[in-house]
Order: structure tokens, then C-alpha cells, then sequence
């Protein structure tokens, strides 16, 4: 082993710190009989050589030393071998990622020469892995069958491997990632798809092991979805509940799912129709003879309780004695497989994930809660129940639990509701659920209490009025208040005290902006005090701020406010466009006349910039028909390269016009162009009256919208915690657009 390695001028090479001469040693490290070697070793390898998954030149001279040590069955940790040089050759063992592509255009081009050689490296000797799926070492069987399936250049072999590996293993989550492994096959080859998917089909309901059943249904979702079962909800709870059953179960196939009548399923193995060969491994009638396994079959050791095990040294060991320490962790990572499968049969992965949050185990019910949140996030549904159910993980003593669970609740405003007495509840519950844990307080409880108060819950208030009373409140929390509506009154005396009390330094900026907006959302006009004495102290140091914030207190108190006009007026000359715009709107909702600040609006109308022009479009639509002198400034803006002032612009020309004519088919290219200007297309849509009579080619997209399955402001890598709450408000307009009753 490692001969030739000192022949390799290692200084010249690089890796993520500079010349790579140390690499020998951590190659040899990883041979060592010190598990604490060997450890240092491997985060070596993981900390320069392959640092965040980068390949160096001095990563390919690795690679046959690393096939030297995963094939010496004298190594120790050769899991943790393999698992590298999957990685090495582009494979993440642990998730669903395969080999891509790099564009030679895009800007991961770079280096991508040393990604392909490594890949294409990896792949020339992956014959070493195909001696290695009956190791003695359970950490490489694991590990083997994914970088097979993956890497090796025979799928047709490799495929009947593992099938016939499958016959003989006995550790349940070796036997989980042969499946896997077929599953990727599956996916990678086309031209083997509809085998295999016949033959996860067979499994699902031949095998003995409810984990084998529950595994091949997850791959057949992500490689055959339309081969499913129908019942494919019903069929997963009772695998799940077959799982939770004490007692030893036998690792082999071919008795059949309960129900069944036992014995053999239709074309299982010992059947005269089934095309079967003496190794169990599925094929077509006529279809090639089973590959020999490669190397000797090595006698697989009773498999020892998790607890028994001694820990791992590697850092790898490590994170797979901690997932074998939850139990039938990898229960779940199926779960989760067959949830993303499933894709946008959202009735189903409602069905699925409300049977997980009933489940008795504590661990299995945690990872439905985050599943959960990202099957809202991303899906349109009914989730009354599934909410109820993530309501009720706030009463579970599992302090994680309850964290997660309020967690998810805090991202759906008004859809919380059916978990609105479990949260009021735990809110109650707590003597300070206003402070964050990190300072202290108990897991999810600012959450709980951000989630009731978007819910708009007047049970809120109380402890919204206590944290009101602390030095610095969580400022979430204030901005949640206006959600509350006419509820939130009793907290106004206590924000005008927090506001009048606020110095009128460089800080009143970040302190002042909650507190506008939540005097603003309830329309407290008796805070017009503290509101003009801040805007009078407003600072110099992001003055603006503040007085956008006023500016929007005031405009929110209307006529009432009439006391601050002439504070007002005086900023219609600043030299902010978005205080200037702001005045105007504050200006004409305390006197009405839209006639005073026409001009100046219709002056910035015309400017160059396109983010003033936003803004008074977006105030001249606000006066409505009062601002029609500015129409023809407003059809100008039409033709505007940025979308978003064409949005603008339009609305507001529909609004002061009273007309959809002109602007509507700029509204449409836009609403196709960029879908997150829909809510407010559909705003202004839903103003003007149902469209079926005002403009009835508006209908098809409106309709179209309410029928789609995703959400409108789906991002792939990007999520934001009022991404579900616009979503749901644009539903509820398309519909008052349509003439529907908002649901």
C-alpha cells in the first residue's frame, strides 16, 4: 500500500491552504491503527484536500491511494473511505444528488476540469467497491452501494449486486441503502427504469421487513411516481405502524404484507410465472443471465444493538452513531424522500404528514413538524387539521418539540387558527413568553406568541402588554401588533409611553420604525403626540427613516391628524424623494385635497429616476379619481423598461381613471413576466370590481392562479417567514377580483 507515494512531488501540488506536503501523512494517517489518527486524518482530508467539497490537483493524486486503503480490509474506517471518494467523484452519499454537468458558460466553470478528471478517476477504479458489498465492516456496506450506483461505469452489474446482496444482508439500514442505491440507478438510466421499477414495485409489497416495503415505495416515488399505489397514504402509516411493533423481525423477502394471504407475492420468487433467477434478481422474461458477485460474499455478523456498539472515532462514525441513537432515524430520511417524490400530490403528502404528526414516537413526530413547514411553504392546500396537529405538539414535554412546532406556526398568520387555543395555551402557560431563549427564556415561546398575535388571537394581548413593559421587547413582536386590528387597542397607551419616552438621538431610526407601524395599523390618532414630537426631533443620522414611519402614522390617522398638516407641508420640499412622497400622501389624507401635491407628484412623475417615479405613482393611485390631472404622466410610464413601474404606474392609471383599458395588457405581460407583481395586479383588480364585467380578459390568469397547486413566491434556496402569508392574501384577492367571497 502507498507505494509510489513518495515519488509524487507533493509541494508542487495545492490544496485549500497552500502546497499539499502534508498530504502524505494524512493519507497514512488514515491507514493508522489510532482511531484518534485516523480521525485527524479524515478531517484533514475533508479540511484542505477536499475543503467544501473543492477538488485540488493534489485531491486527484489522492485518489488511487484512496482506493489502495478502501480495499484493504486491514484499514480501519473504510466507510469513511468510501464516503470521501464518492465525494471526491461528485456524489453526496447522504442526499439525492447526482453527477451534473457544469456549464462551461456559468461561473462554477472554473476548475471544472479538475471536477471532471475526478469524477472520471473515481469511476475507473470503482471495480474496488464491487468486492466490497459483503464487507465485514458494516460502515462499508453502507456506504458501497450508493457510490456503486453512482460511479461504477456497469449499471447492469452493479444492479444485480445489489439485488442479490439483498437476499443476504441482515442489518436494516444496509439493507435501506441497497435499495437506495437501485433507486439511483433507476434514475441515472433510463433504459433500466421500467425494470426496476417493476421490481421496487414487487418488493414494496413481497418483503418480510415493513422497512424494505416502506424503502422500495420511496424509491418507486422518485423513480416511477405513476406506479405508486393508489392507497399509497394508508399503505405508509401501517408500515410505519408495523415498524413501531417490538419484537425481532426476519431481513429477508418474499412472505408478503399481512392481508396478503402470506407466502409469495405475484411474481415473487418460487412462483412458476415469476422470471426470476437462483439469485432472486428480477429480470424480464429472456433477459440477461445475473452477474456473479465480484469477489467473495463475506459472512455478515449478527447485527449488535446501536447501544452496544463501541462509538465511532471518525467524525462520519460519529454522525451515524448519533442518527443510531434515535432509533428508526432512518425512517424518517425515507419520509422524507418519498415526500419530495410526491412532489405536488399535496392531498397525499397532507395525508402523509398528518399521519406522521399523530405518530406516538416523539422523534418521528419533530421531523414531520419540519416537513411540514416546507410542504406549506411551497404547496397550496387544506391544512386545517395538519395545523391542529402541529398546535397540539406545543402540549409534548419535548422542549424541541414544542420549538419546532411553534416555529412552523409563526410563518402562517392567519392560517394558524386552528391552533390558535393550543398556542393561547402555551402562551398562558409561560410566565415570560415574550423572551427569547437565547437570553433565557423557554424553547418557542416568543414564537407561540408571534404566532398568535399574526393569527391576529386578542389572547395575544396580554402578554404582548407585558413585553411592551420590558426594556427592549422583541421588535417581531411589535411588528405583529397591527395584525390584531381593532383586538390590539388596549396595547395603545403603552406604545405612545414607549414613543414619547424614545430619546431623540441617532438611534430613534431602528427604536421608532415598530412602534410607527404599530400605532399606524391601529390607527391610533390619539398617539399624535409622540408621533409630531418625533418627527420634529427626527435626527440627522437616517432621518429619512424616521420620517417615513411618521409620514405613515399619519397618513393612517386621516382627517383626525389635521394637527400635523403644517408639519407636513414644510417636507414636501426635502430633498428625499421618499419623504416627499410620503408627505404628499399624509398631506392629502389629512385635508383631501389631492390639488396641493398634484404637482409636485406629477414633477417627480416625470424625473429619471426609477425608484421616484415608483413612489408617486404609488401615491397618485391612492387619490383615485381626485388625481386625474396626472393621467398623462402615468401612461408615459407605461412603457418603462422596469417592470415594476409599469406596474405601478398601471394601477394607479386604473384607479384614477376608473378604467382598465389602457393599462391592462401591460398589467397581463407583467403578471406573466414576474410573478411576484401578482398581489399587486390583483389588488388593484379587486378594487375595481369583479372582472368578468370591467375586464373580463383579466379572468383566465386570475382563475388560472387560484387553480395552480404552488405557490407564486416559491424560490428555490430562499424562503421568507411572510412568504405564505402573501401568498394566501393574493388568493383571497384573485378571488374578491373574480367575485368570489374571500375564504
Amino acid at each position: 500500500m502507498f507505494t509510489g507515494i513518495d515519488e509524487v512531488d507533493w509541494a508542487s501540488l495545492g490544496h485549500a491552504y497552500g502546497p499539499a506536503d502534508d498530504v502524505p501523512a494524512l493519507l497514512r494517517g488514515l491507514a493508522s491503527d489510532d482511531p484518534a489518527e485516523r480521525e485527524w486524518a479524515l478531517d484533514g482530508m475533508y479540511g484542505t484536500v477536499h475543503h467544501q467539497g473543492d477538488v485540488y490537483d493534489s485531491t486527484l493524486a489522492c485518489i488511487p491511494f484512496l482506493l489502495e486503503l478502501a480495499a484493504c480490509p486491514d484499514v480501519q474506517d473504510r466507510g469513511c473511505v468510501v464516503e470521501l471518494l464518492a465525494s471526491i467523484g461528485g456524489i453526496d452519499l447522504s442526499g439525492d444528488d447526482e453527477l451534473q454537468e457544469l456549464d462551461p458558460e456559468g461561473e462554477e466553470f472554473e476548475g471544472a476540469a479538475n471536477y471532471a478528471m475526478a469524477a472520471a478517476a473515481v469511476a475507473a477504479g470503482a471495480d474496488v467497491f464491487l468486492a466490497l458489498v459483503g464487507d465485514g465492516d458494516r460502515e462499508v456496506r453502507l456506504a458501497v452501494p450508493g457510490a456503486l450506483a453512482s460511479l461504477h461505469g456497469d449499471p447492469v452489474r452493479v444492479l444485480d449486486l445489489l439485488r442479490e446482496r439483498l437476499t443476504v444482508e441482515r442489518d436494516t439500514e444496509v439493507r435501506l441503502a441497497l435499495v437506495e442505491a437501485v433507486g439511483r440507478i433507476a434514475l441515472r438510466y433510463e433504459s433500466l427504469r421500467q425494470e426496476t421499477a417493476g421490481w421496487l414495485s414487487w418488493l414494496s409489497g413481497a418483503a418480510q421487513d415493513p422497512a424494505l416495503r416502506l424503502a422500495a415505495l420511496a424509491q418507486l416515488a422518485r423513480c416511477a411516481p405513476g406506479r405508486l399505489p393508489r392507497d399509497v397514504v394508508p399503505t405508509v402509516t401501517g408500515l410505519l405502524a408495523e415498524l413501531r411493533l417490538p419484537g425481532p423481525r426476519p431481513p429477508g423477502v418474499g412472505a408478503g404484507r399481512p392481508g396478503t394471504g402470506g407466502g409469495t407475492a405475484p411474481g415473487a420468487p418460487g412462483t412458476a410465472s415469476t422470471p426470476w433467477d437462483s439469485a432472486n434478481s428480477w429480470a424480464p422474461p429472456g433477459a440477461r443471465e445475473a452477474s456473479a458477485p465480484a469477489g467473495p460474499v463475506h459472512p455478515v455478523p449478527p447485527v449488535e444493538p446501536a447501544e452496544l456498539r463501541p462509538a465511532a472515532p471518525t467524525l462520519l462514525g460519529q454522525v451515524r452513531e448519533q442518527r443510531a441513537g434515535r432509533g428508526t432515524a432512518w425512517a424518517d430520511d425515507l419520509l422524507r424522500t418519498l415526500h419530495g417524490a410526491l412532489d405536488d400530490r399535496v392531498d397525499d403528502r397532507i395525508a402523509l404528514v398528518a399521519a406522521q404528526l399523530r405518530s406516538p414516537d416523539s422523534a418521528q413526530r419533530t421531523d414531520a413538524v419540519w416537513m411540514c413547514g416546507n410542504l406549506v411553504r411551497t404547496w397550496r392546500g387544506a391544512y386545517d387539521e395538519v395545523v391542529r396537529l402541529v398546535g397540539a405538539q406545543l402540549r409534548d414535554p419535548e422542549p424541541r418539540l414544542r420549538a419546532a412546532a411553534a416555529g412552523r406556526l409563526e410563518e402562517l398568520f392567519s392560517l394558524a387558527a386552528p391552533a390558535a387555543d393550543d398556542l393561547a395555551a402555551r402562551v398562558a402557560a409561560d410566565p415570560a413568553p415574550w423572551v427569547p431563549e437565547r437570553v433565557g427564556g423557554r424553547a418557542g415561546a416568543v414564537s407561540a406568541l408571534l404566532a398568535l398575535a399574526r393569527a391576529g388571537d386578542a389572547r395575544a394581548v396580554p402578554a404582548l402588554a407585558r413585553a411592551l413593559e420590558q426594556p427592549e421587547p422583541d421588535g417581531r413582536l411589535l411588528y405583529a401588533i397591527p395584525h390584531l386590528a381593532e383586538a390590539g387597542g388596549p396595547l395603545v397607551p403603552l406604545l405612545r409611553r414607549r414613543l414619547g419616552a424614545l430619546p431623540l438621538d441617532d438611534g430613534l431610526g431602528e427604536r421608532s420604525g415598530p412602534l410607527l407601524l404599530a400605532l399606524a395599523g391601529l390607527r391610533a390618532v390619539e398617539a399624535l403626540p409622540e408621533v409630531l414630537r418625533t418627527l420634529r426631533g427626527a435626527p440627522a443620522f437616517r432621518r429619512e427613516w424616521v420620517l417615513e414611519s411618521v409620514l405613515r402614522a399619519v397618513a393612517a390617522f386621516g382627517p383626525a391628524a389635521r394637527e400635523a398638516a403644517a408639519d407636513v407641508r414644510v417636507l414636501l420640499d426635502d430633498a428625499s424623494t421618499g419623504t416627499v412622497t410620503a408627505a404628499a400622501r399624509a398631506l392629502w389624507a389629512v385635508e383631501g385635497d389631492a390639488g396641493a401635491v398634484l404637482p409636485r407628484l406629477r414633477a417627480l412623475l416625470r424625473g429619471p429616476g426609477a425608484h421616484g417615479r415608483r413612489s408617486a405613482a404609488r401615491v397618485v393611485g391612492a387619490f383615485g379619481g381626485s388625481a386625474g390631472a396626472a393621467a398623462p404622466e402615468l401612461r408615459a410610464c407605461l412603457a418603462a423598461p422596469d417592470v415594476w413601474l409599469r406596474v405601478d404606474a398601471g394601477t394607479a392609471l386604473c384607479r384614477v381613471t376608473g378604467d382598465t383599458g389602457e393599462a391592462l395588457p401591460v398589467l397581463l405581460a407583467a403578471w406573466r413576466e414576474n410573478r411576484h407583481t401578482r398581489p399587486e395586479i390583483a389588488e388593484c383588480l379587486a378594487e375595481l370590481g369583479p372582472v368578468d364585467r370591467l375586464a373580463p380578459e383579466a379572468a383566465p390568469p386570475l382563475r388560472a392562479e387560484l387553480a395552480r397547486t404552488r405557490r407564486h413566491n416559491v424560490s428555490a434556496g430562499a424562503s421568507g417567514d411572510h412568504d405564505v402569508h402573501e401568498d394566501e392574501r393574493l388568493l383571497s384577492l384573485c378571488r374578491r377580483a373574480l367575485g368570489a367571497p374571500a375564504e
